[in-house]
């Protein structure tokens, strides 16, 4: 995964909740130059106020260790 499909990931669900981007901002505490950046893939976007703004949309941020499972590659439904 890179910065542009997290973008991408945002812009999508950021418009699946019907919000626009000046909302998105304010409901996670970072400026409108911030989120249009971010979705346009930004690669020196701070990684605290992306986390922020994927928080505000609900999303969960995931990292994995090399040789670490996927939830879809265990087989045990999680």
């Amino acid at each position: 995964m890179d910065t542009a499909e997290i973008g991408q990931i945002i812009r999508e669900e950021r418009k699946a909740l019907g919000l626009h981007q000046d909302q998105l901002a304010a409901a996670s505490g970072v400026g409108l130059r911030f989120i249009v950046e971010l979705e346009r893939g930004k690669v020196t976007a701070q990684i605290g106020k992306v986390i922020a703004v994927l928080a505000a949309l609900g999303c969960e941020v995931q990292v994995l260790r090399p040789g670490d499972l996927r939830p879809e590659e265990r087989g045990d439904g999680c």
